[in-house]
Parts: C-alpha cells; structure tokens; sequence
C-alpha cells in the first residue's frame, strides 16, 4: 500500500511482532503448561497468529480458556512464571530489523517501544537483545495505567521523548495498535510481516501506510 510520506520526528514501536519474532517462545510456554498436563504439544503454526495477544491469546489458544472463565487468573499466573523462564530461547529480531533501526540511528531519528507487555518481561527482553538494547524509551503495558488500544502508553512516550505526538509515528502489527496510534494523534504504520491475527483484515484498520517489510518503513519516511 503507498500512501503519503510521513513527516515525522520520532518513531515508535509495538514489540512482539512488529520487532521481534517471539511466537515460537511464547507458544512454547503454553506447551510447557500442557506438557504438564498431559497434554500433547501444539505447533507453532497454531501458536503464531494469536502471539499479539500475549498471555490471554496463548491461554485461549492452549486450553480454550478465556478472560472470564474461573480458571483463567490462575493460568494467566502460571503461564507468566513459565514464559519468564524461557521468553529468550528463540526470540528474535525479524529480518530487516536491524537494518531498519540501523537507518533511523544514521538519520538522527530516536526510536522506541510501546507494547503490552508487561515491564518485567519487557525491559529485560529489549536489554538482552543488541539491536534493541538503545531504544530512547520503553513502555510497557503496565507503565501507565491503561494498556494499548488506549493512547495513554504512547503519549507518555512521547512525552519521554519531549516531543508533540503529532510528529511521531506508531507502528504495530495488532488493530489495537492502530486505534491506539490514532487516538493519540499519531501517523500509524501497520505491518504485514506480523502476527495480525486471526481472520485480520489489515486494510480495515486505518492505518496511513500498510508494509510488507521493516525496510520499507524508511522509504516512507520524510524526517524532519
């Protein structure tokens, strides 16, 4: 999809699936949880498009549990003391990443991460991987007292990052992204390369420029 070129001053990021690749480890946790039940392990393909909803999408796809089933608090529990112990065997930059990143750091454009995950999980992951490590800020979905769709996560970022959200860009994978961006009064960037969910329809969402790859995000991009 082509569409205007952004004028922006900053570019911020959702994490699990738009940065990282971390479906496999999340999706093996619930496996974890399964084994111990019993139960035979699930693909990773299974796993994959419902990664953006993190502990809720994992559970619900692992044991058909939801938000408002009896059982779920104490899964959501011990499926988060799980994923701690494994949340860095594969997880990954996507291919193209670096290079992006490496682009914006020569422009002079800061950059950060706005996700729903969750501070514990989030600091240490960003840390752990080089080519996230220099992020000029991370929020985490329980930083501020509202998650994503909610705009309040991104504008505290930019508030972080001293600048009006007007001039910085969102991008993300999940819907909630989207609506969250534009809540804030942001330019917002879907990515295709993602998890997107299941049945998503990303050219429904809103977005001022849909991508196929994290390099085209620089094309488009006129800093300022």
């Amino acid at each position: 999809m082509k569409a205007q070129r952004l004028t922006v001053r900053a570019v911020l990021f959702d994490l699990d699936g738009t940065l990282v690749d971390s479906a496999a480890d999340l999706g093996h946790a619930a496996n974890l949880m399964r084994e111990r039940r019993g139960l035979a392990p699930l693909d990773d393909a299974f796993y994959r498009p419902r990664a953006s909803s993190g502990a809720r999408g994992m559970i619900e796809a692992a044991f058909g549990v939801t938000p408002q089933h009896p059982e779920f608090e104490p899964l959501r529990r011990e499926y988060l003391e799980t994923y701690a112990q494994v949340m860095l065997r594969r997880t990954r930059p996507f291919d193209g990443v670096p290079a992006l990143l490496d682009g914006l750091r020569r422009a002079g454009v800061p950059w950060g991460i706005v996700t729903n995950k969750v501070e514990r999980f989030a600091l240490p992951l960003t840390a752990a991987l080089p080519e996230l490590a220099d992020a000029a800020t991370v929020v985490g979905g329980d930083t501020t007292p509202h998650a994503k769709p909610h705009p309040a996560p991104l504008l505290e970022a930019a508030r972080r990052l001293g600048l009006a959200p007007q001039v910085c860009v969102y991008v993300g994978d999940d819907e909630r992204d989207i609506v969250a961006g534009r809540a804030a009064g942001m330019p917002t960037v879907a990515v295709r390369y993602g998890y997107l969910g299941v049945d998503a329809d990303v050219t429904t969402w809103g977005a001022d420029l849909i991508i196929e790859t994290p390099l085209e995000l620089l094309d488009a991009l006129a800093v300022r």
